[in-house]
């Protein structure tokens, strides 16, 4: 059976290489390209093909392996119309209230057809927390809020598929290895991500980009996976074990869209706040950005670890939820101080000579700030008159 599931990942490879070749040489006339824009700043237009080329190879693959349970039909069936979608909204740019409509409508359709959904929260603080009916919004909550922290994550090269991979890892630790058959549609997605990370990362061939059609079914597969896991009549996961898996993905998205409802803003208008992006803005290169978030995401893994197997599933939660909040006021920190730094150096880029130094002076002054360069000047000029006298 392992032998199998080994044949499964390399066919899923393969296939994924194949699509990958075939969508390159028609990405143009089909407008799956991306431009770049003030907000993204790459070079050149990039094919927006990795997603459509690794799910082709997941359905491959979960064809080979013979796992056709009503589950993973559900799934895969929903994510299919969630990667048509995600071209769609790649080629046409789709409005939010669009894609929403059609990610609630995915996620509805797994809880008719499967029955699964988030029922419990776990037994924390002495309590089995039952959410009854509650759990579906819940639910809806969860799975679209997973699936677009994914798209939002996909800010550089390699940044969402290498979250997907740290993910996936993740859960096999916290499941242990024996228990792989209850996840090969993750297994066999890792295997369809590498070709896209070789060629978005460089390595090889033309550089390609995920897409939305991609990375909404990294997430949608990873969230249905962990419900699954979590909710099951033996589950596997605990809830918070859920949330260590996909920390990062799940604090950074926190993260931007509270510091966007503050400022006013819609929590789903893009803008340049994410850690990756404050990275970049840091003088970080986009392939030591990428590094350092994996090294990140890698350590909020194991400090879940150690909480699992230290603490009680509640402290595990507010250890969780603690982490979660420095990270959110930290990250919201370097933020405001990157966007006053970036006022400035647009002020002076825009003033004389004179007034630049007018303004540079009293920033540097320390506790004679409120004095202009011409202000000393003339103090000085007068002092010296009145010595001469």
């Amino acid at each position: 059976m392992q032998y199998r599931l080994l044949l499964s990942c390399v066919v899923a490879v393969l296939s994924s290489t194949a699509a990958l070749v075939i969508l390159y040489r028609h990405a143009n006339s089909m407008g799956l390209v991306d431009r770049p824009t003030e907000r993204k700043q790459h070079v050149g237009n990039i094919p927006l093909i990795g997603g459509l080329a690794a799910f082709f190879g997941v359905l491959v693959g979960v064809y080979l392996n013979g796992q056709f349970h009503s589950f993973t039909n559900a799934l895969l069936g929903t994510a299919a119309v969630l990667a048509l979608i995600g071209a769609l909204d790649d080629r046409f740019d789709l409005s939010v209230r669009s894609r929403l409509l059609v990610q609630t409508g995915a996620v509805l359709i797994m809880v008719i057809c499967t029955g699964v959904y988030i029922h419990t929260l776990g037994h924390l603080f002495g309590y089995e927390l039952e959410l009854g009916a509650l759990g579906i919004p819940l639910t809806l909550i969860a799975v679209i809020g997973l699936l677009n922290a994914f798209n939002m994550m996909d800010g550089i090269d390699g940044l969402a598929g290498m979250m997907a991979l740290v993910s996936i890892g993740a859960i096999t630790l916290f499941e242990g290895l024996s228990q792989w058959s209850s996840i090969v549609v993750l297994l066999l997605l890792a295997a369809a991500l590498l070709p896209h990370l070789a060629a978005n990362l460089g390595l090889v061939g033309h550089k390609i980009f995920l897409g939305d059609a991609g990375s909404m079914v990294v997430g949608y597969l990873l969230a249905w996976t962990l419900i699954h896991l979590s909710q099951g009549r033996l589950p596997q996961l605990s809830t918070v074990d859920v949330l260590w898996c996909v920390a990062l993905p799940v604090m950074d998205t926190l993260a931007v869209m509270i510091r966007r409802m503050r400022e006013g803003k819609s929590p789903f208008k893009p803008d340049r706040g994410h850690i990756h992006h404050l990275l970049l803005d840091a003088g970080l290169t986009p392939r030591v950005a990428l590094i350092s978030l994996v090294g990140l995401a890698m350590t909020l893994v194991f400090i879940g670890a150690l909480a699992r197997r230290g603490l009680a599933p509640g402290s595990n939660l507010l250890a969780f939820a603690a982490l979660t909040i420095t990270y959110i006021a930290v990250s919201g920190r370097v933020r405001q101080q990157q966007q006053v730094r970036q006022a400035i150096v647009a002020t002076l880029a825009q003033t004389s000579f004179v007034q630049r130094k007018a303004i540079v002076i009293p920033l540097r002054a320390g506790p004679i700030a409120g004095f202009s360069y011409e202000r000393r000047n003339a103090d000085r000029r007068r002092a010296m008159a009145q010595s001469s006298r």
